[in-house]
């Protein structure tokens, strides 16, 4: 669904974008779809998030600058009309430029405000990028890396900001989306840092947090908060000023409330923070229910989300076709539970019925699978072929199996996923890049539905160790 606006955020948002030849047309255009969708739930405008684009080419080009397009509108056109240019992969030579940029006046960069880099590459780059990336990162620049290609693990998480696993990402360009919350929530997590904002909002609560002003000894905070539409209905809070965060509840759902923070000092002044946030619709529950984690006998339920006006959850369960129905109850605080005792290659309609604190109810239901008796693969093994080869074996899964299915998840490069008949036993894996750790996984295929997967991780040796030794799996 859609998402609430992030709002009362400052900072400069640069975009360094690959537009040299070694992007194809199609990855440029994901590209330019998944800097708008991470945007999208920001505000714009001086006050707000600036954003700026800097191409990477022969030479580095700025496709506009940061005071140029501060409404969503606007700026999604401008991403929508940016060219790709072709041309060199001198990254370095862009790092520079962008260093110069975000900190430049005539670029419409703003003093005082927190600056953030997204590098997004194919991992390709024709001139040494350490040097510049370190100066940005020195002057406090804190840089995100999107790789969509086979890029060099080492050399990127050296050049992203610590750590590595908060700001560098490796996914495929079609898979972009994937990524999105999570680099929309490190983003957040930069230019917030220093100002009042909500976190974890719901359709009548939101917690405030903000910079540590005060101490127990200095003075207190007054907190106060009122919705938009109607000021006169303010309600005041008081805090010690030891606390840096504070929740507010009851409130009414799809309302944008003004929260002011005034730092109540005995030594010094501060200034008053100010900003809006708004709440969620009203939430029902459950508004999904998942299946997982299904075996011959077994499978686990579990549904969202979870709501502090449900006392109790009830679960029926029964085959199809039939009429023989189970109940399981479960308690109001928990929102998954595992359903057992049941027959092999059968499949059940479980539904999941919410009972509000109020009599109302709510339901919603799923369709289940139990797998076939013995349908797991056993005994996956690996056989060295050579520095970047793998031979993945196993043993066959019982039943009637109509094939295999092979993912290998890289560390670096794509993911792959091989289909092989179920007479076949084995595959080749290649690609893998020395020093890596890679995750293997085979799933037998039935008829009506996958059986259990069984997955290892399998390290390559690096390329440093002397020929001739075979790591022993």
């Amino acid at each position: 669904g859609p998402q609430p606006p992030i709002s009362n955020t400052e900072g400069d948002l640069l975009f360094l974008l690959d537009s040299s030849a070694s992007v194809s047309h199609y990855e440029f255009s994901r590209v330019k779809e998944f800097m708008w969708d991470l945007l999208q739930p920001f505000t714009f405008g001086p006050k707000d998030v600036q954003t700026s684009i800097i191409h990477i080419s022969t030479m580095p080009t700025m496709e506009f600058p940061f005071d140029q397009y501060l409404s969503g509108g606007t700026l999604r056109q401008a991403i929508r009309d940016t060219q790709q240019l072709m041309g060199d992969t001198n990254t370095g030579r862009a790092l520079s430029f962008a260093k110069e940029k975000l900190f430049s006046g005539e670029a419409g960069a703003r003093p005082d405000v927190p600056k953030v880099l997204v590098w997004v590459t194919d991992g390709f780059s024709t001139d040494d990028i350490s040097e510049p990336m370190q100066l940005l990162k020195d002057m406090g620049v804190t840089v995100f890396i999107v790789s969509t290609g086979r890029g060099n693990y080492l050399e990127l998480s050296a050049a992203a900001s610590q750590p590595p696993e908060k700001h560098l990402h490796f996914v495929d360009v079609d898979d972009l989306p994937i990524i999105t919350k999570e680099l929309q929530d490190g983003i957040r997590d930069v230019i917030q840092a220093n100002r009042l904002h909500a976190v974890d909002i719901t359709s009548s609560s939101f917690r405030l947090m903000w910079p540590q002003l005060l101490s127990q000894e200095t003075g207190y905070y007054t907190l106060e908060y009122a919705p938009t539409d109607d000021l006169a209905r303010k309600r005041t809070k008081q805090v010690s000023g030891a606390h840096t965060s504070l929740v507010l509840s009851n409130l009414a759902p799809e309302t944008t409330y003004e929260v002011a923070l005034i730092p109540e000092s005995n030594i010094h002044y501060f200034p008053p923070q100010i900003t809006r946030v708004t709440t969620l619709a009203e939430e029902i529950s459950p508004a999904q229910v998942l299946i997982s984690e299904s075996g011959p006998r077994s499978f686990h339920v579990s549904w969202a989300p979870m709501l502090d006006s449900v006392m109790g959850y009830q679960v029926l369960y029964g085959p199809l076709p039939g009429n023989s129905v189970k109940v399981l109850e479960v308690d109001g605080r928990h929102n998954s539970t595992v359903v057992e005792n049941l027959a092999p290659n059968t499949t059940y309609l479980v539904t999941v019925t919410a009972i509000y604190r109020s009599g109302k109810e709510k339901s919603l239901s799923a369709k289940a699978c139990t797998l076939e008796e013995g349908s797991k693969v056993r005994h996956l093994r690996f056989e060295d072929m050579g520095p970047t080869t793998l031979r993945a074996s196993w043993d066959s899964a019982d039943g009637d199996v109509l094939g295999y299915r092979v993912r290998c998840r890289r560390q670096t490069g794509p993911s792959s996923v091989l289909s092989v008949s179920p007479q076949v036993h084995s595959v080749l894996l290649t690609n893998l890049a020395s020093g890596t750790t890679n995750k293997v996984c085979v799933t037998p295929v039935y008829k009506d539905q996958p059986g259990q997967r069984l997955c290892r991780m399998v390290h390559m040796q690096p390329a440093t160790e002397a020929q001739g030794y075979r790591h022993r799996q």
